[in-house]
């Protein structure tokens, strides 16, 4: 699968990563049986209600080591993540491509009225042969033929969250809406948003059809939007789904300080992830590693926790090739913090300077785009 990142750049092959320290997963932390169908909360994107945690399928036909999961294994991930509770799926036309969705398709089947399932569109993504073709596409009837095929991957007749998962430079974002707003009116569409988009962009978008969410990468580890995007959000009320919530596993402490990533691995080309500037970021995992010590909790959870504490309407969609690793993730609902302590762990984490860029260049350049204007 083409991770968000992989797919930007060049579309080759992730090779394998790392060495990394499974001991910073050592001690006790909260079990996934702690947590039900009963109490895994609910939280409202826009007025769109979904479970608190969400699950990110992008990685479910290939992963990061560019080894290819055993989708049998997938499909249960995805149906043990209904039966604790979780009820908004997240995926793409751009992952696999085009393959994640008919993963989810098959493993959603079962309780699929019960789910809020959320996917994008936006790339130039052949429909038939998921061959990446030059740029992005978000011209109208290439949103309706995408969504078309969208539906029959995901065996379903609506899409209950629809994101342009970047924003088409040639294309206003009024023409966008238009075309999604005509889906809605054919009962295929029930909600839209956009991710990664510029702030002016996001307003026009939602002057003209009502945004129900955005989704961008918002972690520990990048905190960007919390200058403009997550205001802009409130006034508009509009909800937030941070993507990468655990930093492309940085914030599990899979990652340490001699970690090197091969050529062909994304995150090698990420300055945030480089020797020399890994050693510095370490701060922030003996920071999340102190409070997982503190609350009993996995270093995955403590990052997952601070996340829902910020606001209430974010709701973060960590993803997953494990079972194991899902439920920890759906267990971070259970660890709360009291005021002071999240006023004592935010300024914590304010005082770390992250060194690095989160993205190189060539891919940045696709974020924070505004849509022409229309003529």
């Amino acid at each position: 699968m083409q991770n968000r990142r992989e797919f930007l750049l060049t579309g080759a092959a992730l090779a394998a990563s790392s060495m990394v320290s499974s001991s910073a997963f050592a001690g006790s932390a909260i079990k996934s049986s702690d947590v039900s169908i009963a109490n895994l909360p609910t939280r409202f994107l826009g007025k769109l209600p979904v479970s608190a945690i969400g699950l990110g399928v992008q990685n479910m036909s290939r992963k990061y080591d560019t080894s290819v999961p055993y989708r049998p294994e997938m499909i249960n991930v995805i149906r043990s993540a209904f039966e604790h509770g979780v009820r908004f799926f997240d995926a793409a036309e751009a992952y696999g491509p085009l393959e994640v969705e008919r993963i989810l398709g098959d493993g959603v089947a079962p309780f699929r009225d019960d789910i809020v399932i959320a996917t994008k569109f936006g790339w130039n993504i052949d429909q038939e042969t998921g061959a990446r073709l030059p740029g992005l596409n978000s011209r109208p009837e290439h949103i309706k033929t995408v969504v078309e095929g969208m539906l029959r991957r995901l065996k379903t007749d609506r899409i209950d969250l629809l994101y342009q998962h970047r924003v088409d430079p040639n294309v206003p974002i009024e023409d966008v809406a238009g075309a999604v707003k005509r889906l809605m009116d054919e009962g295929k569409v029930l909600h839209w948003g956009l991710s990664e988009m510029g702030l002016q962009t996001l307003r026009r978008a939602h002057k003209e059809l009502p945004v129900t969410a955005v989704q961008s990468e918002y972690s520990m580890l990048w905190r960007g939007p919390e200058q403009s995007v997550l205001p802009t959000c409130e006034e508009l009320g509009i909800g937030f789904v941070p993507w990468s919530p655990l930093g492309v596993q940085f914030l599990t402490g899979w990652i340490d300080r001699n970690t090197r990533f091969a050529q062909g691995d994304f995150r090698s080309t990420e300055s945030r992830f480089s020797p020399e500037n890994l050693a510095d970021n370490m701060a922030l995992v003996e920071l999340i590693m102190h409070w997982a010590h503190q609350k009993n909790a996995a270093p995955a959870q403590i990052a997952l926790a601070w996340l829902l504490a910020q606001k209430e309407w974010i709701v973060p969609i960590p993803g997953t090739t494990s079972k194991d690793h899902m439920l920890q993730n759906v267990a971070a609902t259970t660890v709360k913090f009291s005021v002071q302590e999240l006023a004592e762990l935010n300024d914590s984490v304010a005082k770390i300077e992250i060194k690095g860029k989160r993205l190189p260049d060539v891919v940045q350049v696709f974020s924070d785009v505004e849509a022409p204007l229309k003529s």
